[in-house]
């Protein structure tokens, strides 16, 4: 267990508190944070209105959330010890998956982008569905949920849509109500814990536009727009849990790193020479066995990342790194997440993606997001909750 170490200060309040009465009984700090995103049903309403007013207008206009322009310098070397024994949590359904082995394989339902603003910016990244007890948790990257330059709360306004598509939303719309993250990511951007579970509103799917008068329009609490005399309403229905609409990665934790996975993600971002192979507009995979090496950066407190060889770009942020992935159930287990990009080379275009290793306290913290219920904001009748 790697924990970042409390300024001087810190520490010595710490143990002037233990001294004034709670010797004897001190215990470990759990590694797990949390923090609420959408407070309660008016305010998941408010992010619904933000991102699905004028036909999707702000989903269009985000683009790839590229913290590191030009990649981050890794260093190799070394190995992984696990912290604990391995362990899993299986993906939907009772049956394992069977693993595929051929290249040419059918992309995940489960992943999509997760839409957030920063900095006034709107901004996307890449996430999955996992399995939970309420069928209701995302996966993703940490620095996707916090924004690590300013050490501020969570992303403003965050969303997921599985299966996002130039404006669709085949699954619905699913907002953050609270996000898990490791202790160390969120209050000293160790890189090492960039990673994050969030639990999800039941979906919101849109039934169409439907033209009305200016009284109804006034009247209405869901996505609207108007101009011109002319009145427009986006009609909403609840779809119930994310995982039952498409299922939920298995997880996995404290695994060897030579076995393959897929890594999947919608990368965008041009590279640093200025070549743009990737749209953005559909997720991507990359396939291979990550490195035995352990990968080293001072830039962001990375002491113990996996690498995997790959072209990704920014934009694929947050994406699955999935091990025993079966093509025909489109499952797997997460046994990671895409974090950082590296220039390895030196020649300016991306060759090397890492992710933090999944370790017992990784298990710990999706433990304490799994069994944690979420709710829905639209009521029976397609009123959005206020």
């Amino acid at each position: 267990m790697k924990r970042s170490l409390l300024p001087l200060g810190g520490a010595a309040l710490v143990l002037g508190l233990l001294a004034g009465g709670t010797a004897g009984t001190a215990q470990a700090a759990p590694d797990w944070a949390t923090d609420s995103m959408a407070t309660n049903s008016a305010s998941a309403v408010s992010v619904i209105n933000f991102w699905a007013a004028s036909n999707f207008a702000a989903l269009k206009k985000a683009t790839a959330y590229n913290p590191d322009p030009g990649g981050v310098r890794m260093k190799a070397g070394g190995g992984f010890s696990a912290d604990g024994r391995p362990g899993s949590v299986g993906p939907t359904g009772s049956e394992r998956p069977a693993q595929t082995t051929v290249k040419n394989v059918n992309l995940p339902r489960t992943v999509g982008k997760v839409f957030f603003v920063v900095n006034g910016q709107y901004r996307w990244c890449t996430a999955t569905s996992i399995q939970s007890k309420y069928r209701n948790l995302v996966a993703t990257a940490g620095h996707c949920v916090y924004d690590p330059e300013t050490n501020s709360d969570t992303m403003s306004k965050w969303v997921f849509v599985p299966g996002y598509y130039q404006g669709k939303v085949p699954w619905g719309i699913y907002v953050g109500k609270t996000a898990y993250t490791h202790y160390d990511f969120a209050n000293y951007e160790d890189y090492d814990k960039d990673y994050a579970f969030v639990t999800v509103f039941n979906g919101v799917a849109f039934d169409g536009v439907k033209q009305v008068s200016r009284s109804d329009f006034q009247k209405f609490t869901g996505p609207k727009w108007g101009g011109g005399g002319r009145y427009y309403i986006l009609r909403s229905k609840d779809v119930g849990a994310l995982g039952d609409n498409v299922g939920g990665q298995g997880v996995t934790w404290n695994q060897p790193t030579g076995k393959p996975v897929y890594a999947f993600g919608y990368p965008a971002a041009p590279h640093p020479d200025g070549d743009k192979p990737f749209s953005g507009v559909t997720p991507k995979y990359v396939y291979g066995k990550p490195s035995g090496k352990v990968y080293v950066s001072s830039e962001h407190k990375v002491e113990e990342h996996m690498g995997l060889k790959g072209s990704f770009t920014p934009g694929a942020d947050g994406g699955p790194w999935l091990t025993q992935y079966s093509s025909g159930r489109r499952l797997g287990y997460v046994n990671g997440v895409t974090s950082l990009f590296g220039d390895q080379d030196k020649n300016d275009r991306y060759d090397l993606i890492t992710s933090p290793y999944f370790d017992g306290e990784t298990a710990d913290i999706y433990r304490q997001a799994a069994s944690v219920w979420s709710g829905k904001i639209v009521g029976p009748n397609g009123e959005l909750y206020r």
